[in-house]
């Protein structure tokens, strides 16, 4: 077998074990004092994200990328022999979070993909934390993408 062919193989083993299959669960209670710092650090100026007594007072799209959970990864996820490093963030904003609220975030990976690069392949883990309102109102999904450069097995 091509060494290419191992290792498609091996991410198509990790993405058939892990892919879509929650591994943690948080509440969070979203504090409007927060809310309204974090919109300001982020420089935005509009009264419904910075003002917490504003009649459409609301959490900025971005700030559920602030919110983690417990695992970042399944408990029983192999060693990939690498050091991980943050790859980006991303945001898919649904529905308003509101002051007050508490959120429910279920997390799974969403995907498992590789590149290859000068010094060799990297694996990159997107964790998705999916977010839901106490109605049940799916909010928001925040991914957390994870890149692995794989050490140079002799």
């Amino acid at each position: 077998m091509a060494e290419a062919e191992k290792v498609d193989e091996d991410i198509q083993d990790l993405r058939d074990r892990f892919l879509n299959s929650e591994f943690d669960e948080v509440t969070f209670e979203i504090d409007g004092e927060r809310v309204a710092q974090y919109a300001l650090a982020c420089g935005e100026t509009s009264p419904k994200f910075t003002d917490p007594g504003h009649d459409d007072f609301q959490a900025p799209p971005t700030f559920v990328s602030t919110l983690v959970g417990r695992r970042n990864m399944p408990s029983d996820f192999p060693d990939l022999g690498g050091m991980g490093m943050d790859a980006g963030k991303g945001v898919e904003w649904k529905a308003p979070v509101r002051a007050g609220e508490t959120l429910t975030g279920r997390s799974h990976l969403h995907d498992i993909y590789t590149k290859t690069g000068r010094s060799g392949r990297m694996v990159f883990l997107v964790t998705r934390m999916e977010l839901f309102d106490s109605s049940g109102t799916h909010v928001a999904n925040a991914d957390t993408r994870t890149v692995i450069r794989e050490k140079i097995r002799a």
